[in-house]
This record gives structure tokens, C-alpha cells and sequence, in this order.
């Protein structure tokens, strides 16, 4: 986290002092989150998101985000073992 975090989420609040969450936009959230992957900590980037309560949207998201960033194999299938 950046040294200016508890200023960050203290604007964040105020912008947003229902906790709206970004990503299913039901009030609640509990997490404050990156709108758009990677580091960028622009108050503009940063907005609220479920994550310890249902529905869990920040750890969705994280996992979508972390499942594309993984490469991928490019793997013949395999021959099942009765056609060998």
C-alpha cells in the first residue's frame, strides 16, 4: 500500500459513503479496490467492492484478472489409455 492509503480510503469514503460497489453496484462494500488491474493507487482508480461478504465481487474479479495473466499451454490432448 502507498504511505497516503488511510488518506485514499478516507476520500473514498467520502465519495462514496454508501460503499457502492463498483463492480455489482449494491451498497456494501467493504473492500476498497482497484477499478482497472495493476497498481495505479489515482483516487480515480479506486473505488469500493464486496469482498468479505456475499457476493464476493473483489475476489471474482482478482481471480479473473489472475487466471488471464497466467500463460497458457498449448497441450495436444491426450490419448485416452484404452487407445494406446
Amino acid at each position: 500500500m502507498p504511505a497516503n492509503w488511510p488518506a485514499l480510503r478516507a476520500k473514498a469514503d467520502k465519495l462514496n459513503p454508501l460503499h457502492i460497489c463498483h463492480i455489482c453496484l449494491a451498497p456494501g462494500g467493504d473492500f476498497l479496490d482497484h477499478k482497472n488491474p495493476g497498481d495505479d493507487h489515482r483516487q480515480e482508480n479506486l473505488d469500493w467492492a464486496h469482498d468479505a461478504v456475499p457476493p464476493h465481487c473483489h475476489r471474482t474479479k482478482s481471480g479473473r484478472e489472475g487466471a488471464a495473466a497466467r500463460p497458457r499451454l498449448n497441450r495436444p490432448p491426450e490419448t485416452h489409455p484404452a487407445l494406446r
